[in-house]
This record gives C-alpha cells, structure tokens and sequence, in this order.
C-alpha cells in the first residue's frame, strides 16, 4: 500500500482548500492539466480506422487474402457527466455541474472532480491490496494514510455502505485541521475490484462540505466498478504477460533467432507436450527405416493463419531458407546439419538440401547423414519452424506480419507498448481456451504488475525468491520452484592469449569461488555447476570430478603456464552485453576474484544487448565472454556436442580435443542408451579437465502464477504452453 502516495493527497487537499478559504470565487486545483487516462479498446474485427500505429496485415495472397485484423477502436465519445476507464473496469457519474480535470502527467491519482462551486474537491486514485486482503483492511490502511498529518482529527463516522450497483463498499467521515488552524472535512470511500482498492476522496471545508452533502452523496453512490477490458478485451478473455521488445529482427525470425522463438505464432512438424513427451505437431505421424530416413505425414487440414494449406513445399522452403548462406543463421548447423545436404547448402556449395524430398504435397521425406536417436528432438527447435514464403519475401518488415501455422495469429503489435495475439480458430489441433494473449511492453517492475493483477504471471528474480517462499506471504500459494536445464558458463575463447593455455584457463577456474558467487550475487538461488550437464537431464554425472575452488593451485598453474606469471599475461578483456560503463554484479564479483587470487585485472568492454549474440557468434569479442546453455532438448548430446566438438556451430571457444570428438561423434550414433550416456559422461571430463569454460550455475526457476490459470506446468523447457492454458472465471475476483 502506498502510503506516502494517499499522503500526499492531504497535502494537496490543504493546498487547495487554502486556495478556496482565501477568495470569494476558490481557485481550481492547483495541479497542472494533462492528459487524461484514456484507454485504447481493441476488438476483433471493428472496422479500421487511422491510428498512429499501423494495424497488422499479413502479405496478400492471390488465392488467400489477409483475414481482418484487430484495430484500435476511434477513442469513444465520453459520455457527458461521467469519467470512464475500460482498462481498469471503472466509471463514475458525477453531479451536474461538476468538471473533471486531469490529473498531473505520471500521477497515480486517476482523475480529479470538482464542485460546481469549488468549494468541494473529489480525487479517484486505486491501490494494489493483498490477495488476503478484507475490504475492511484495506480502507482502514487507505484512511490511515490519507488522515496523516491532520491536527484535531475526529472520526465522524466509520462504517460499510453499499454503491447504486450494489457493490460494498466502505466510507469514512472525518474532520480534522491544517497546522494554520484552517479546517477540513472528508470523505473516502473505498471499494475492490479484483486486486486493487479502489478509493474516492472528498474533501472540503465544513461548511462547503455541507453545502454540497447531496451532490456527494450521489457521486460516491454512482462508483462503478466491473471486470476489467483491456484494450477493449475482456480481462477474463486475455492471457497479459509482461515483455520486453528487441530492436534486432533477427531475434523474431525463426531461421536466425538465438531464443526460443515465438511459439505462438509458428510450429514445426514436432513439439514437446507440458510432460516433454515427442508429439505430433504440423506432422501427424512419422516412420523411420534405417534410422537415416524419416517421412513425415503432414496434417491435409493444417493451414496458415490467412487459410492456404501447409504443404511439403512448405517445409522445403523453409528449411532451405535457413540453410541458405544469405540467411546467416546461427543455429541451422546445430538444428538441420544432421539432414544430408544442408552443410553442403549452407557452405554455398549446392543450391538446395539434397537430404529432402517432396513424395506428395503431405509427405515429407528427411534422410539424415547417420542413425542418431536425438535428431527428432531437434525439429523442436525454432529454426525447423515452417514460415510462409510469399509473406517472408513481402519485404524486410515481414516479422512484423507474420502468416504463420501456431495456436495463435499476432493480431498486432505497438512497439514498446504491446503485443496483441489472437487465437487461431482454424488450428489444427485442439485451438487454445484463452481467446487472446496480451503482451504488456515495458510497462513496469512485472512482479509489482502481478501483484495489482495487471499480468497473470512473472519470473521471481533472486532477491525476492525468500518473500515469497515464507508461508506468511499473502501470494506464497500462488509460487511454482522448479530445476531449470541450465548451466551458466564463462567461456574463455582459447584461440586468443593467454587462454591458449589450458593451465591458464584452469588457473582462472580454480581462483572461482562458486559458493560466494551464489551467496553474494544471487542471493544463495542457485546450485553450483561443475560440469556442463545440468541435474534431470539424461547424463548428469555426481561422480563428475571438477575444478574446486583452490587459490594457492590456481597461482600455481598460472606459475606453470608459458606466460609464468599474472604481470606477463597481455592485456584481458571481458565482453558483456550491457550499456554505457556499467558493470554488472556478476562480472565485478569474477573480476574481483581473479584479481585477489590471481594478481589479474580485467578490462570490461559492453556491447549493445540486442546485439550480444550476433556479435559472440561473429567471433567479435574479448578474450573472456559469458555464455550459458539452456536445454533445447532432453539430451546431453545437447550440451557437450553443440558446444564443444571442434568446428560446432555454438562452439564459441573455439575449443578442439581430437579425443573428445572421437567420443562425441561414437556417441551419436549409439543405440544402447546405456552405454550413450557412459560415452557422453567420459566426454564431460573431458571437457571439464581442459577448462575451455568456467561452468558457474545451474538456475532455479520461481514462477508466480494467478489461481485463475489452469494448466500451467513449470517446464525446464520452453514448450507452447499457452495454448495447453484455460482460465477458471469463479477463481477470478
């Protein structure tokens, strides 16, 4: 509750009084006039309008034109005598001759309603409250504060009353005197609507007060409050998520993206269920001969969100797409190279992918280069995502618009304001419950959003993990904890000196204290991280031997290196993404130890964060760079071949151990799963002995998830989960 906000309205509230005592006709508030809080609705299919953000249109189609798209509604008429916001689900009616006036720009106050005679002041502000949270505690917290710093203050009276809606409510009657003698009377009545309190406060002198006791009384009775729209949506229709937005295009394009992709929107031929379970997806079914050569059947009824029918062609094309070098992806060596061909296409040595065939418009044929029983696995990835040519090649822009084949069409996208997603009706598979998924873009602090009830769920960062694990916490029932399939790492790039030295990299590795890192830097939230291979995934290792905090063994390898000592190393760089000169925690914390164990300063070079990892992946970079892995996939062939055999795509080290690719390239291709896992752990030593990376954390994941979400599963990898979600109305406040 915001005390020092409501405060701060009896402040203003004696200002203004003062101005009204002291002149025959009162001044008006003194607050400066600015933009009322007016919402922008958007509904499905209203008729478009011009706005100042462009509504979304897919790329026209001779035989399947755009289907319409949701567009801002022209901001409605105000209905004269009443102050409305959709967005919070809230309207007041006010007695003739009463004026609103606009709250200060960033003010929390929502609007200010003044007396005819202005005489009497009204201000309508809302406080987020506790989820256990009486109306009765809520208004006295509320008149606590906003009595604050009256003199000669008396309860006139303190009681629960009822809106014309029928809505409870609770008012307060009071009087009190400034510090000059000038005296007060008030009126605050508060109701809740979902997770907010939502509060009106009249305040006027005695006499004024009075004088206007009809007119008040027929202003708090006219409070509405009802279930939220926003953006013109019904808030029990909406999935709101709070995001950010990348300002690099390759971050939304499927071939080129280094995250997980927009789910959502596209799908690949297979897909992981909230189990993990392999599942059909766009492909219903699939058959293997020889372990080299899969066919895939792909759904006659599957379509794109403007209804042309997804075919093999389809596949082809995007799949060539990613491999072709004009595309740089960074990811299709690690996700495609194992289909015969999309080396040779991505080297610029062939014109398409040879390993592909179309045996009709819904049959598929894939043949690998070898029987590698993860391969499946890796079409879950965005980069094996089908995308639609003719919207593709419309123009730069295309990720803006995209036609694709997922749960849910982008029905549009204000940047840095929100992302709007639409369900598709037409999937073809189970369509998702939740009509619409709403992404708030850089509105706010998420965890204090979902505490007002503006998002419906948001990670738990570090810090606040021990509010919410403390079984006193209002919101502790609403927490999931789980284990992620994450390894943080810094990696040492060996190509550059001095980490050409594998006693040097050991030596930075040893001087690493896990344990203090954990408890300084994240707040003791994690679990420290030896190997490459995070715990629940196949092949985690606790017999794994690892490189232990040990600063007298790291000096002395540094000793033993061909540089000597830590005065004869060249000059060392630490690549981070941030902005301007900042150092973050983390990396102060590494430098901080290698300095005092080691005798070694570093240098920290920031590079945009939008663009890390295209320029990690360009080899443009210091000779030390965080990295991290999350699991793709189910397999260890996920961590220890993408990331250190020689030549791997997501090798960044640059590392290369003849032995561990012999290990690496026998364990594809075995079918025992037994002895797999015995080939992969013999390769994490490996791995680990030669320090090409400092393995630091695995993280913790801490979701807080609204009572009304049914469905949802803290996955330790990312699945398309939205469309597995429903919303449950009765547990909806």
């Amino acid at each position: 509750m915001r005390t020092l906000f409501v405060a701060k309205l009896i402040l203003i509230a004696t200002l203004l009084l003062s101005a009204c005592v002291a002149a025959p006709t009162p001044a008006t508030p003194t607050a400066a006039p600015g933009a009322s809080p007016q919402p922008s609705a958007i509904a499905p299919n209203p008729s478009p309008i011009a706005a100042t953000a462009v509504p979304v249109t897919l790329a026209a189609s001779k035989n399947y034109p755009p289907r319409p798209t949701a567009t801002l509604y022209a901001t409605p008429e105000s209905t004269p005598g009443t102050y409305t916001n959709a967005d919070l689900g809230i309207s007041l009616r006010y007695p003739n001759g009463w004026d609103l006036t606009p709250p200060d720009q960033g003010s929390d106050i929502l609007t200010w309603i003044d007396s005819a005679n202005r005489a009497v002041f009204a201000a309508l502000f809302a406080n987020p409250i506790q989820s256990d949270q009486t109306l009765q505690t809520a208004a006295a917290q509320i008149r606590d504060g906003t009595l604050t710093g009256l003199k000669n203050m008396k309860i006139v009276s303190d009681q629960a009353n009822k809106l014309d809606d029928g809505r409870d409510a609770w008012t307060t009657i009071a009087t009190g005197a400034r510090d000059d003698g000038t005296e007060l009377k008030l009126n605050i009545t508060t109701a809740i609507n979902g997770a907010r309190a939502y509060s009106l406060l009249i305040f006027g002198a005695p006499t004024g007060y009075d004088d206007n006791s009809s007119d008040i009384g027929q202003l708090i009775g006219a409070l509405s409050l009802t279930r939220p729209a926003l953006y013109g949506l019904g808030r029990d229709q909406a999935l709101v998520l709070a995001g950010g937005e990348s300002k690099n295009p390759r971050e939304y394009d499927p071939a080129t993206t280094h995250g997980s992709g927009d789910k959502l929107v596209f799908s690949g031929l297979v897909s992981f269920d909230p189990k993990l379970n392999l599942v059909p997806d766009l492909a219903g079914s699939w058959d293997v001969k020889g372990g080299t050569v899969y066919t895939f059947q792909l759904r006659p009824d599957a379509r794109f969100h403007n209804g042309k029918p997804v075919t093999t062609q389809d596949v082809i094309y995007s799949w060539e797409r990613a491999a072709d070098p004009k595309t740089k992806s960074d990811t299709v060596i690690t996700y495609l190279g194992d289909i015969v061909g999309v080396k040779e296409m991505n080297a610029g040595q062939a014109d398409h992918i040879s390993g592909l065939k179309a045996i009709d418009d819904h049959t598929l044929q894939v043949t690998i280069d070898a029987p590698k029983p993860y391969f499946p696995l890796k079409l879950t990835y965005p980069t094996a995502f089908v995308v639609d040519r003719q919207n593709v090649e419309s123009g730069p822009d295309w990720y803006r618009t995209p036609n694709g084949t997922g749960p849910y069409r982008l029905a549009r996208w204000d940047s840095f304001k929100l992302m709007l997603y639409e369900r598709n009706d037409d999937y073809y598979l189970d369509p998702p419950a939740i009509p619409y998924v709403i992404i708030q873009l850089f509105t706010g602090d998420s965890l204090r959003l979902y505490e007002s009830g503006d998002v419906d769920m948001t990670g738990v960062g570090s810090s606040n993990v021990p509010r919410f694990e403390d079984p006193k916490e209002p919101l502790h029932t609403e927490l999931l904890n789980g284990v992620s399939l994450c390894t943080g790492m810094i990696l040492f790039d060996v190509k550059q000196p001095p980490f050409d030295d594998p006693k040097v990299r050991q030596a930075f590795s040893l001087a690493f204290n896990r344990s203090q890192y954990i408890d300084v830097v994240l707040h003791g939230d994690a679990l420290p991280a030896i190997g490459p291979l995070p715990p629940g995934l196949p092949g985690f290792n606790t017999n794994l031997k690892g490189l232990p905090y040990d600063p007298a063994r790291a000096r002395q390898l540094l000793a033993e290196s061909k540089y000597g000592s830590a005065d004869k190393l060249p000059p060392i760089v630490y690549t981070d993404g941030g902005n301007g000169s900042d150092v973050g925690g983390s990396v102060a914390a590494l430098a901080q130890m290698w300095q005092q164990n080691l005798g070694v300063t570093i240098t920290v070079e920031n590079v945009e964060p939008d663009k890390y990892n295209d320029l990690m992946h360009a080899g443009r970079h210091g000779q030390i760079f965080e990295g991290g892995w999350c699991a793709d996939y189910p397999d260890p062939e996920n961590f220890t071949d993408v990331l250190f055999h020689t030549g791997a795509q997501q090798n960044q080290t640059h590392y290369s151990n003849s032995q561990l690719d012999a290990l690496l390239e026998q364990a594809r291709v075995e079918q025992n799963t037994a002895q797999r896992i015995q080939l992969y752990q013999q390769a994490e030593q490996i791995i680990v002995d030669d320090a090409p990376a400092i393995f630091t954390t695995h993280s913790l994941s801490h979701v807080l998830v609204k009572p009304y979400i049914k469905g949802y599963v803290l996955t330790p990898i990312d699945i398309p989960l939205e469309r597995y979600l429903s919303i449950d109305l009765s547990k909806m406040k």
